[in-house]
């Protein structure tokens, strides 16, 4: 139990192993500050988790690209301009925490409250803290609080927004929100930057240092497995067959689930908690909100997890959505077992071509355990089990760090980092900093290009298995003071 007392201070190097590693590091050269900082950082754990909500065009997006330091979320003047990608990394003095945008999607049908309180939910139930962003000029509306009634509800701590504060003489408009009853509101101008400083310096304050786990806290607790995939795939089907009886509403139409619902299912005698996250009802003029709203709630799932099952359908060809869906899971650092739904009702040319579809579009995650399912029939459920604690296994693997350094060793003087401009980088030693998902941190003499990172990692997974499970790997470069032999 050594590795994990330890966590926040140096990974998950147990005292003997970090004292030895930090004497390697000092007889290359590194500065133990520097070092110390580098596992650290990669042994981090899961990051906190800021939700920013609140009703359309009240500058959450601005407010989301002056957070993470660049101009990713989509900007536009009119409302509801946001989808695809919701999560992002930011920093502020020192702290990493992921940032969850919920740009707000005006639907008609749904009416604006509804839509608004719809997002917001998915966005709080992920998060550890929440943002909450009001336009000081128009001041709190209906919309306003009836969000204020689901962060009262959701009980997690928030720090009040008033944006649009341009100037000293907008402060009043400000000092209004105190009526939501949020405490005191921070007046900011997104758009200039006015204001954010002070506005993150209480974020910080609202996040814990390392949120709770929601996964695998208690000790035999069930682990929890998102079903992810895109809508009409056939989540609820699966999520049916494994339960073996109707637990969610399934039906033709794409995205009849609207909450996700987690589902206590034993399967190959080990209870396990499944979270369904199935897409959200379509009309067709709204298709774009609803496949935004998909990506929100999955977002959320996905954080509450440990491990997803992406559901993709065999039938069709794989798309850019399945692409997006398998990105978030990867960049969330989860176990991941990929499931090929309506495997029965292929054909052998289709079948083929799905194979050659794997391997142009789906190389990146080669490394992931496939299972071919039939969620109408039940075919090859059976073997969802053993591809989910292989992936969990991988997920959990750490390799010590004199058993890593050898074969850094051989595989450096079998296989050299090429010359560039003269120089040869070496990587000269490294350590397993974390695990769920394992994380690497190698030092190295010099820059080392993607692909020679890339091959390192393929040959990790050779030797240590790893299977199921993103790899994560930084690299520090050796300063050239203080160089020793």
């Amino acid at each position: 139990m050594n590795d994990q007392i330890h966590g926040d201070e140096h990974g998950e190097l147990g005292d003997a192993e970090y004292a030895e590693f930090m004497e390697l590091a000092a007889q290359e050269g590194f500065d133990a500050e520097e070092v110390e900082g580098a596992i650290g950082e990669a042994g981090h754990g899961p990051l906190p988790v800021l939700a920013v909500v609140g009703r359309p065009n009240v500058g959450k997006s601005t407010l989301v690209n002056r957070i993470i330091g660049r101009r990713e979320a989509v900007v536009e003047d009119r409302p509801g301009v946001t989808r695809d990608r919701v999560t992002y990394e930011a920093e502020w003095a020192g702290r990493r925490f992921k940032v969850v945008d919920t740009g707000g999607w005006e639907q008609d049908v749904l009416g604006i409250d509804a839509s608004v309180a719809a997002q917001a939910e998915y966005a709080i139930e992920a998060a550890d803290a929440v943002v909450f962003v009001v336009d000081a000029t128009v001041g709190a509306t209906d919309t306003d609080e009836a969000v204020v009634k689901l962060l009262r509800r959701a009980g997690k701590p928030v720090v009040l927004c008033a944006n649009k504060v341009d100037g000293p003489s907008s402060e009043a408009d400000a000092a209004m929100l105190w009526s939501l009853g949020l405490g005191e509101p921070m007046p900011v101008s997104a758009l200039h930057g006015r204001g954010t400083g002070d506005m993150l310096d209480e974020v910080l304050k609202a996040l814990p240092e390392a949120p709770a786990q929601t996964f695998g806290a208690a000790v035999g607790g069930p682990r929890r497995i998102a079903l992810i995939g895109r809508p009409n795939v056939g989540k609820s089907s699966l999520l049916n067959k494994v339960a073996g009886e109707e637990r969610v509403v399934v039906n033709e139409l794409a995205g009849t689930t609207r909450d996700p619902v987690d589902e206590l299912i034993e399967l190959g005698g080990i209870t396990w908690k499944f979270v369904d996250t199935a897409g959200i009802r379509k009309r067709v003029h709204l298709q774009e909100g609803a496949d935004y709203y998909a990506s929100l709630r999955t977002a959320a799932a996905v954080e509450k997890a440990e491990l997803a099952v992406i559901l993709i359908d065999a039938s069709e060809t794989i798309s850019v959505q399945d692409q997006r869906i398998i990105t978030m899971a990867v960049e969330a650092g989860r176990a991941i077992v990929i499931a090929y739904n309506k495997w029965d009702t292929l054909d052998e040319e289709r079948r083929y071509y799905l194979e050659r579809e794997i391997e142009t579009e789906l190389q990146q995650i080669a490394w992931a355990p496939r299972v071919n399912v039939s969620a109408m029939t039940g075919r090859h459920m059976e073997k969802l089990v053993p591809a989910i604690e292989a992936a969990l296994a991988g997920w959990e693997t750490r390799v010590p760090t004199g058993r890593l350094n050898a074969f850094l060793g051989e595989l450096v003087a079998a296989h050299p980092h090429p010359i560039r401009g003269g120089k040869q980088p070496r990587i000269l030693f490294g350590t397993q900093a974390g695990t769920k998902p394992p994380r690497f941190v190698l030092f190295a003499s010099g820059f080392i290009e993607a692909g020679y990172r890339r091959f390192i990692e393929r040959r990790l997974r050779e030797e240590f298995g790893f299977e199921g499970t993103p790899i994560h790997i930084s690299v520090r470069v050796r300063e050239k003071r203080g160089r020793k032999k």
